[in-house]
Order: C-alpha cells, then sequence, then structure tokens
C-alpha cells in the first residue's frame, strides 16, 4: 500500500490539445509563412515569459520535419536547445497508460467495466474512503470515477459518486497502472517498452525513481509553484518524479512522441473497437479544467479559437511543460517543449498552433 501513495502524490494540472482533420497548408509559401510564424511564436514564448528555452518540430507530410527552437537548454551556460533532446512529458503519460490498458482489454485480459475493487479489492476503500465494487476501469480513464485529485500537503476532498462528472485527477491513472501490473504480472515501464518497440522510440521511458535524465537533454527550471515574477528559479532537473508515475512521469523526445501520436491518431496501436472507446469523449465544462476540451480515455481534443478541433495530449510538471498535438487522421502534428513552467502556457501555446492549425487568412 506505500507503492500506492507514492504513486498518488502531486501532479500539477496538465493541459492536452488535440484535434480534428484539416487542411495543411496550401503551398510551400504558406507553410514557409506559418514557419516563420511559428518562429516569431517561440522566440515571444522566451522574450515575453521568461523562457527559458522552447522547442518546437512540426510534421505535416513533407519528408523533413521542421524544427524551430528559442531560448537556451542551460541557464548558467547560455547552452542552446536542440532537436533529440530527452524531457519530461508530464500528463502526457496518460495516454501511453490508456493505450496499455486497452490493448489488454482488446487481448481479453480485462474489460472497461470491470470494477476497481475487482482487480484492486480494499484499495479505494482504505486511502480515499470510495467503492470501489461502483467504480469501472473506463471511469477512472475518461476521469468520472468521482475521485478527487491529490495534492500533496493538502487535505483530499471526499470522493463523490462515480459517473455524475468530469474531476480531473492523477489519481484515476496511478490506479489504471496498478491494474495493467496487477492483470499483466509486469511493471507498467515494462509493459509501455514492450507495446510500443515496434515503434521504435528510442528516446522514451518510465524513469520510476532515477533521478537523472538520459543525454541529451535541456536542464529544467521551476519556481515551485511562486506566482511572483521574481520569484527564485530553481534547477530541477535531478527530481525524482516517481509520484507521478502512470498520470505524468514518463520521459520522452519531440521525434518519439510524433511516432506515437501519429500512430495512435492513426489506428495503428489499437483495434477498432478500442480505437472507438479511446476517442468516445466526456465534456469537461465546469470542470474549471481547460476550456473547450472533451476527454477521452487517456487523450483529449480542444477547440482553438479558429475554430479548428486538435486531438493529443500535454503535460505539465515541475520544470517541464509539453503538448503533442495534431489533426484527428494523424497527418499534421506539432511537438513542443519549454524547459520551465512559470510562464502563461496555455496561452503560449495557443499561439504556437495557430500558425501551425489554423486556415490562412
Amino acid at each position: 500500500m506505500s507503492m500506492f501513495r507514492a504513486r498518488t502524490g502531486l501532479l500539477v494540472v496538465a493541459l492536452a490539445v488535440a484535434g480534428t482533420a484539416l487542411t495543411t497548408p496550401a503551398s510551400a509559401a504558406d507553410r514557409d509563412r506559418s514557419h516563420a510564424k511559428l518562429q516569431r511564436a517561440l522566440d515571444q514564448a522566451v522574450a515575453n515569459s521568461g523562457g527559458p528555452g522552447i522547442v518546437a518540430e512540426i510534421r505535416d507530410g513533407r519528408s523533413t520535419p521542421w524544427f524551430g527552437t528559442a531560448g537556451v537548454a542551460d541557464m548558467t551556460t547560455g547552452r542552446k536547445r536542440k532537436s533529440g533532446e530527452h524531457f519530461h512529458i508530464g500528463s502526457f503519460t496518460k495516454a501511453f497508460t490508456g493505450t496499455v490498458v486497452l490493448q489488454l482489454v482488446a487481448e481479453g485480459k480485462l474489460s472497461l467495466d470491470d470494477t476497481v475493487a475487482k482487480w484492486l479489492p480494499g484499495v479505494v476503500e482504505e486511502y480515499l474512503g470510495a467503492d470501489g465494487t461502483k467504480i469501472t476501469i473506463r471511469q477512472l480513464l475518461n476521469h468520472t470515477s468521482g475521485l478527487p485529485d491529490a495534492i500533496l500537503g493538502q487535505e483530499t476532498p471526499r470522493p463523490e459518486a462515480p459517473g455524475k462528472r468530469f474531476i480531473y485527477s492523477k489519481v484515476n491513472y496511478n490506479l489504471a497502472g496498478m491494474i495493467v501490473e496487477r492483470a499483466t504480472g509486469s511493471t507498467l515501464a515494462d509493459e509501455i517498452d514492450r507495446r510500443t518497440r515496434p515503434l521504435r522510440l528510442t528516446g522514451t521511458y518510465l524513469p520510476g525513481t532515477d533521478k537523472t535524465i538520459r543525454d541529451p537533454h535541456a536542464r529544467h527550471y521551476s519556481k515551485l509553484g511562486e506566482t511572483d515574477p521574481d520569484a527564485e528559479i530553481h534547477d530541477v532537473t535531478e527530481m525524482d518524479l516517481s509520484w507521478a508515475w502512470a498520470a505524468g512521469g514518463m520521459i520522452s523526445t519531440t521525434s518519439d512522441l510524433h511516432r506515437f501520436l501519429s500512430a495512435l491518431l492513426r489506428g495503428r496501436l489499437l483495434p477498432p473497437a478500442q480505437q472507438k472507446e479511446m476517442f468516445t469523449t466526456v465534456p469537461t465544462d465546469g470542470s474549471g479544467w481547460v476550456p473547450g476540451t472533451r476527454y477521452g480515455l487517456g487523450i483529449y481534443s480542444q477547440k482553438l479559437p479558429c475554430g479548428v478541433t486538435l486531438w493529443g495530449g500535454g503535460g505539465y510538471i515541475q520544470g517541464s511543460t509539453s503538448y503533442a498535438m495534431g489533426n484527428r487522421r494523424g497527418t499534421h502534428l506539432l511537438v513542443s517543449n519549454l524547459n520551465g513552467d512559470w510562464n502563461d502556457f496555455q496561452k503560449t501555446f495557443t499561439t504556437l498552433f495557430t500558425p501551425s492549425f489554423c486556415p490562412t487568412t
């Protein structure tokens, strides 16, 4: 049970942006203009919000991806950010966990209608005061379990009745990860690695208690929740983030996230029945979460101000903010990472999305 406590620790609310099909730029000139706008947005993200550094990679059907950077990977040495860097992906981890669960469903090893009590008897009763016989795995994955989020240092709210409304909670995915391990007899890290091996995700892994990040990587910086513009900036690169685990503990690269999200959107990781389940969403209205979103089983959709809907996920965790999103067909994707956690990331990434996905005027 100590494992459960460790795995239901603090995970700052992750933001995700996802999407429907839309037309890619009509010409090379249009693409060049959109990429120039994106580079300006990257520069502004650092200049206006304190950075420290940001990267973005676009793949839109051309043989060569576009990659842009701004700011620094290391605030001490001034080393610039570059392609191939590893970084904490935060809550985009949920897309991996959800995919593994749905693959197990397809294999007949569990059902989305199984209760939490079937696989983890007594766990939510003892630690959260909920009734595990009334919460299903599907409700864990779409955040309608009624289980509250657990914030380190704060009193955990009482659970609500399951199936009533969307409540974003990392507890749901830590429970789902525990169910994966109970159903397979393997670790979640090994299951993710084994099941994504055909995608050749050489920079993607769930590190557990290992505080280091594989090279190359940017330093990760945090103000540890302080809102004062002059608050001290801390280097949190070597931080134990095992508490995030199945909800937000993974590390990856921009190119790996492109391969994974493209395969997921194109239906290459799940059979049709499970693909339909993953993209069946519930509204998040009134939950205090990201406006204009609907949540599936590990992925989400969000409508941009221009009316385009994207699909994918993102994550906000100490020292790192990441997004991986694209059109519903998986033919036009953007992955970005900021190695800091104190800027207006929702505004920053909306500014990045616009020249990449919104029709030109």
